[in-house]
């Protein structure tokens, strides 16, 4: 049980600081004390993944991410059992994160262009926004699978893992607000639809889209792994 409560804090840390710099901060032409642009909130979403690898890493291996679990589960380094409860506190974690960043939003002001950190993307361009989730959670799940791997980067795992999603949200932030994680979509999109919002309609392509990507990545591991588990 302490491992998945160690990912659901971790996923709660997730969404509360990487959404909560979109939130409150994301603005670029706000405030010169508080609007940090895209590369704000992406060195955000980096920095929580960095500080949470260091701090949960020992107790369940920080994956904060379905997508992860995911990956890690087809290259057998896990059971079935905990891959479905860290996918579950995963999800739990990210809706609590969610509800007290809607909790701050609704009892003051926010500076940034969305209230609660939902991911979307715009009309007629879904296959763009499939290709892109798809390729970058491939791209960030590669990177943890080699990082972690046996003779892999050892205690720099965490310092690359996030500095490799600081770069995938650079480039994807403008296409969909960056997913590559299941969980992070859902909490923001739950208080999304309470607003009204359509990020909800939206959602089945930020979980579908990671969970292919993951599998991807797993296989091509799998493939190019020199050191078998």
């Amino acid at each position: 049980m302490k491992k998945y409560l160690a990912e659901l804090v971790g996923t709660m840390t997730l969404v509360l600081m990487g959404c909560g710099s979109a939130v409150f901060a994301g603005n670029a032409a706000g405030e010169v004390s508080a609007g940090v642009g895209t590369l704000g909130v992406a060195f955000a979403f980096g920095l929580a993944v960095i500080a949470m690898a260091y701090t949960i890493g020992k107790v369940s291996g920080c994956h904060i991410n379905p997508a992860i679990t995911l990956g890690v589960f087809l290259s057998k380094r896990m059971s079935a059992k905990d891959a479905v409860m860290y996918m579950v506190f995963q999800v739990i974690g990210a809706i609590i994160g969610s509800a007290i960043l809607y909790a701050l939003v609704s009892t003051g002001s926010h500076n940034g262009p969305t209230m609660t950190g939902s991911n979307a993307f715009a009309e007629g361009v879904m296959a763009q926004a499939f290709i892109a989730e798809a390729v970058f959670t491939f791209i960030f799940v590669l990177v943890v699978l080699g990082t972690t791997s046996k003779n892999g980067a050892g205690n720099f795992a965490g310092l690359a893992i996030g500095l490799s999603l600081v770069l995938v949200h650079i480039v994807c932030i403008p296409i969909t607000g960056t997913s590559v994680n299941p969980a992070r979509s859902i909490g923001p999109a739950i208080f999304d639809m309470i607003e009204g919002g359509k990020a909800m309609g939206q959602l089945w392509l930020f979980i579908v889209a990671p969970f292919v990507g993951a599998i991807l990545s797993a296989v091509v591991w799998k493939v190019i792994d020199t050191d078998k588990e």
